[in-house]
């Protein structure tokens, strides 16, 4: 990838240098008094998108995931054995980083909001009586709104652009926002995919989720070009439905064979 590189390429292209980069600077930087300062303030905005605890959905047996703290690191490493070098792998989220699938989409939707989401719910409203409060009142993250715009344009910037790492998810008369992911696993990595559409005026957010599925273009990223067209068109196009016949006629469990 080019350097230097801006935070909107960055995101389009998956460059996973720009982020080790940004990361080690900011636990690093010194107008913090320490690591741990920095990573106090770090922490606090990435759980305020509801990582690292129950988001309160409506559904049994929900995870919390796991966003470590500097306290975590001091046992690991002592007070003074580690900064942001020793914890880079945070920078892309993997490491001792859990996040569970939900997590995942109502991240992608908060950032679809330009920094609020509502706790996830299967029940959207029920006849003569009323939601539940906790599922109609707005969670505005610490990160003020205008700093999506870049994020946002990166993650356009992925589906239309040569370099983009989503042209796959591409589809005629919507402007579709995504990033790929690759989740650490012990065996064959998990392939992630999340998205919004459209890009203003957003009417749905999701991630696709695929268990051993290696990078997120491969599987994921056609899967949600379809959920999304169907979503919000009603039909998948005649000149796109190649694409459904292939996924439904895929077995997945082959592919993680040919991986192993």
């Amino acid at each position: 990838h080019e350097s230097p590189m801006a935070l909107s390429p960055a995101i389009s292209t998956s460059c996973n240098a720009y982020f080790a980069a940004a990361y080690r600077a900011m636990v690093d930087d010194e107008k913090y008094a320490s690591p741990q300062a920095s990573m106090a303030v770090w922490r606090n905005h990435v759980t305020s998108f509801g990582f690292g605890s129950r988001l309160g959905v409506d559904l049994a047996y929900e995870q919390p995931g796991f966003i470590p703290d500097a306290d975590f690191y001091d046992k690991r490493y002592g007070k003074r054995g580690w900064k942001g070098a020793t914890i880079i792998s945070n920078s892309i989220g993997q490491g001792e980083i859990l996040a569970t699938p939900l997590q995942i989409a109502n991240f992608c939707a908060t950032i679809a909001n330009r920094g609020w989401y509502y706790t996830p719910h299967m029940v959207k409203a029920i006849e003569d009586d009323q939601i539940d409060e906790k599922y109609t009142t707005r969670h505005r993250v610490s990160v003020d709104s205008i700093h999506f715009e870049p994020i946002i344009q990166g993650m356009r910037g992925a589906v239309t652009a040569s370099y983009g790492t989503s042209r796959g998810v591409a589809i005629p008369g919507i402007e579709v926002c995504g990033k790929t992911g690759t989740a650490q696993n012990a065996g064959v990595d998990h392939s992630i995919f999340m998205c919004f559409a459209p890009k203003d005026n957003p009417q749905i957010a999701m991630l696709v989720f695929i268990e051993n599925g290696g990078f997120g273009a491969t599987w994921a990223v056609p899967m949600a070009s379809l959920l999304l067209e169907q979503y919000l068109n009603g039909e998948i196009a005649p000149n796109r439905r190649w694409m459904e016949t292939r996924l439904l006629n895929a077995n997945l469990m082959e592919v993680e064979l040919e991986q192993e």
